[in-house]
């Protein structure tokens, strides 16, 4: 009836904790849920509690803390020295100069100066050491492929570790809006899909670590393999589900390296946007991921250059971004650079123009201020080069039926469909040799891969 209510649950008087209580006692689950989201949403919106960062806008170090902190949906304040007339008086509160920020001040009192994401998650408990000797399945990346195979395994009553070495969400937490996705008629933006993930994983008692840093996997022919994880330690599992990714390939300019997190990005968050303004950007490439930063842009902050390489949109772009795209350039919001590149970088302590070249030979200099970089796919896997699991030329795991054709299986038995040259370890989404790169499909085969990965330990 639209009234607010309130409710008041007892747990002491239960005699059974929060956790437990959302696992065994659905009648409560959902309200126990709701309080915490709500609590955390408020907190979130207050912007005044949780971690202070205090750093310039322009600062590589301080955008990673505070990537990190969002897409952690961790509650966060942010000084910004360039605009704040705070920031001055809090540096000299804390007595850290400029060469120290950024400064970050945890919620009991701990300050940290120019801390690493590794070094303030550590310090907020948020990486905690793994407390069983082995576990049923661990999860390499806790983007779509990951999260659903933590949900579909614990839920199945596997021991399941996530690990990740950013944040949760993957590739896909840093889209704005999914309009595809079956479910949402609406959209729904990749770090609000990961949120809900990762509360049912933890709901069944999956357990995430993130940032961890996989290093090693040591394949065992019959019996556990174990995984060497940077800051965790050594972890002993029966069964290994990869799903770390791709990442975006960089741009092939001079000087990218002196403008990464001072112009050039390689997400479009709410925490980029901010940055941005109402400046003019650039967005580089031409699938889903492009068309969905270049829609948010264009809809929340200034025009949006959209620089392609290719004749056509709609060969790599799913067809309700592209109509999209077509309305907001005719709204003047947009302009689609066909046949173009970025072949130039200006400007002095951060990013403030670009050359763009079209095939045609002519060139054009625009005061761009930012750049999204969302171009070409590179498998998350140089970890592995020294593994059992064999890739492709180009870095993807080969699975399943490439490995028979290829003469790279050697047990007796058939390989599973998403199974890697190493028994037992399986891989998922866009990590995967041949597979289709979209959200829904590694949900799919990360769901999958827990069916298959029953079968294994049923052997």
């Amino acid at each position: 009836d639209g009234r607010a209510q309130s409710v008041r649950i007892d747990l002491q008087h239960l005699r059974i904790g929060p956790r437990a209580a959302i696992g065994t006692r659905p009648d409560l689950a959902e309200t126990i849920l709701r309080a915490f989201l709500l609590r955390r949403t408020r907190l979130q919106a207050s912007g005044s509690v949780g971690v202070l960062i205090v750093g310039s806008r322009y600062s590589a170090e301080a955008l990673r803390l505070r990537e990190f902190l969002a897409r952690s949906r961790y509650p966060m304040t942010w000084q910004d020295v360039e605009s704040s007339p705070d920031a001055g008086r809090l540096l000299e509160e804390f007595k850290v100069g400029p060469d120290e920020t950024p400064l970050v001040v945890l919620p009991n009192g701990k300050v940290l100066r120019k801390p690493t994401t590794e070094e303030m998650a550590a310090a907020l408990g948020v990486v905690r050491p793994v407390e069983d000797e082995i576990v049923d399945v661990v999860i390499i990346g806790a983007g779509p492929g990951g999260l659903a195979a933590a949900v579909y395994g614990a839920s199945e009553g596997l021991r399941t570790l996530v690990i990740d070495s950013a944040a949760p969400g993957g590739q896909a937490g840093t889209s704005s809006r999914i309009e595809n996705y079956m479910g949402f008629p609406f959209g729904i933006s990749g770090q609000d899909l990961a949120d809900g993930a990762i509360i049912q994983a933890e709901k069944f008692g999956a357990s995430l670590v993130a940032p961890a840093y996989a290093s090693r996997l040591t394949c065992a022919e019959t019996g556990p393999h174990t995984l060497e994880v940077a800051g965790v330690g050594t972890i002993v599992t029966r069964c290994v589900v990869i799903a770390t990714g791709a990442t975006y390939r960089k741009l092939d300019v001079p000087r990218l390296k002196e403008f990464e997190g001072r112009g050039i990005y390689y997400a479009a968050t709410q925490v980029e946007r901010t940055l941005c303004g109402t400046a003019p950007v650039a967005v580089v490439g031409a699938g889903n991921s492009a068309g969905q930063a270049a829609v948010f842009m264009a809809e929340n902050g200034g025009h949006v250059f959209l620089v392609v390489r290719g004749t056509d949109l709609a060969r790599t772009m799913s067809s309700y971004l592209v109509q999209r795209i077509e309305s907001l350039e005719g709204e003047g919001k947009v302009t689609v650079l066909l046949q173009s590149q970025i072949t130039e970088l200006h400007g002095e302590e951060r990013l403030e123009g670009v050359t763009i070249h079209h095939a045609s030979g002519e060139s054009r200099t625009e005061p761009i201020l930012s750049i999204f970089v969302m171009i070409g796919a590179l498998p998350c896997t140089d970890w592995l080069k020294d593994s059992r699991v064999v890739l492709d030329e180009k870095g993807f795991i080969y699975t399943g039926n490439d490995l028979v054709q290829r003469e790279l299986w050697t047990s007796a038995r058939p390989p599973f469909f998403l199974e890697t040259s190493c028994p037992g370890v399986f891989a998922v989404g866009d990590s995967r040799s041949g597979s289709v790169k979209r959200v829904a499909s590694a949900v799919g085969e990360g769901s999958m891969a827990i069916a298959l990965a029953h079968q294994y330990l049923s052997l």
